[in-house]
């Protein structure tokens, strides 16, 4: 009877108990819509490396510093590279005075074709004045050596009959020889007026060699703007070279700057792989830099409940350093087959259990507050009617 009296007390506390449990785990549950989880703060991890081999002569930024955009991190030599873009800045120099010495012998040239064009446009109005001009003054001394012509033959004529007028003493000897005179003045007429006609037949024959003098201008000017279109066309090869030793210099400058290794975004240096005095090659990581601005909380949702996560739910982040300060986040990310939980849960029966990655990207890092490796917990919103809570555990 005794024993039997105890094992009823036993069971019913037994009851007692399982019913306390069952109501403490009851309050400790968070209500429907909200599912809670765990990790740690993660970040997209930047591997910062160089695009050329050479021998580090500076490092700037350590582990754990926290560095803005565009900081110089590490600084390899650049003694050598520094020399070649001198030379060939030096190079742009001579190529600039080449293309000076080019343009101004170009505007040169085009002076002398100017006054090349402008003395044979002056040419071809003056050859044909000046074989009209001659041509007047042939006819005229072509009627001029008629007329003396004429007159000496008069003159002649008028001496001659005074001679014979003289033989038969009708004429003095004073009239013969005032047609002599005469007829002498007519010769010495006669005489100048060939001389006048053949001046003027010269005078002609010379101003139609106005056209051969045209010919001859017209093909200096040709040739002249031959000149001058090579003289352009050296421009342009100048031009060219001045081109190509300006990009010789952007490359080097480039490569110089290339050799100054900065931060592509804001962040904090995670690790260091190289030091001082160290030779790397292109592309070996030299820093592991994280952006603050981008960081994630990493949890793992059990399987059975990973069916009521979708990208873009809302999420609220608690961590220890500022446990009444939750941080917005999203989920952005959701792991498509399912894993062991990871190693670092603390319990067995927790690390056998099938569980998908979740990321949950903060919506901002107020004043870089947070930090990579941070234990935190989240609590993940999937029905908007269901009211915030913090996590219970």
């Amino acid at each position: 009877m005794r024993t039997l009296l105890a094992v009823l007390v036993l069971c019913a506390m037994v009851a007692v108990g399982l019913a306390s449990r069952r109501a403490w785990l009851e309050n400790k549950r968070l209500p429907e819509g909200l599912i809670q989880a765990n990790g740690r703060t993660e970040g997209d991890h930047i591997a910062i490396a160089s695009k050329y081999a050479g021998r580090v002569s500076k490092v700037i930024a350590r582990e754990g510093d926290h560095v803005d955009l565009d900081a110089t991190l590490i600084q390899l030599d650049d003694k050598q590279l520094r020399a070649k873009l001198n030379q060939a800045t030096h190079g742009v120099e001579v190529a600039k005075a080449v293309l000076q010495g080019a343009v101004a012998n170009a505007k040169a040239m085009a002076a002398e074709v100017r006054a090349a064009k402008t003395s044979l446009t002056l040419l071809k109005k003056q050859v044909p004045l000046a074989i009209q001009t001659a041509e007047a003054e042939l006819n005229q001394a072509l009627a001029a050596s008629a007329t003396a012509d004429s007159n000496e033959g008069h003159k002649r004529s008028e001496y001659q009959r005074a001679q014979k007028l003289l033989d038969s003493q009708a004429a003095s000897v004073e009239e013969v020889d005032k047609r002599k005179l005469a007829w002498t003045m007519a010769q010495n007429e006669l005489t100048s007026a060939s001389a006048a006609r053949i001046t003027a037949e010269k005078r002609l024959a010379e101003a139609k060699l106005g056209h051969d003098r045209i010919k001859e201008k017209e093909d200096a000017v040709a040739a002249l703007e031959a000149l001058h279109a090579k003289s352009l066309a050296h421009i342009e090869e100048c031009k060219a070279r001045q081109a190509e030793a300006e990009a010789g210099v952007a490359e080097e400058q480039s490569t110089l700057d290339d050799l100054t290794i900065t931060a592509p975004t804001a962040g904090t240096i995670v690790s260091r792989f190289v030091d001082h005095g160290e030779v790397v090659n292109a592309g070996t990581p030299l820093l592991d830099l994280v952006n603050l601005d981008q960081l994630y909380l990493q949890v793992y949702v059990p399987e059975p409940l990973i069916g009521r996560i979708r990208l873009g739910l809302p999420a609220k982040v608690y961590t220890d350093a500022y446990p009444d300060q939750p941080f917005d986040a999203t989920v952005r990310y959701i792991a498509s087959e399912a894993e062991f939980t990871p190693k670092e849960v603390q319990t067995k029966d927790e690390r056998v259990k099938l569980v998908y990655a979740v990321r949950l990207y903060f919506n901002e890092n107020p004043d870089h507050r947070l930090t990579p490796g941070l234990p935190a917990d989240a609590v993940i919103r999937w029905k908007e009617e269901t009211p915030w809570m913090p996590p219970r555990w």
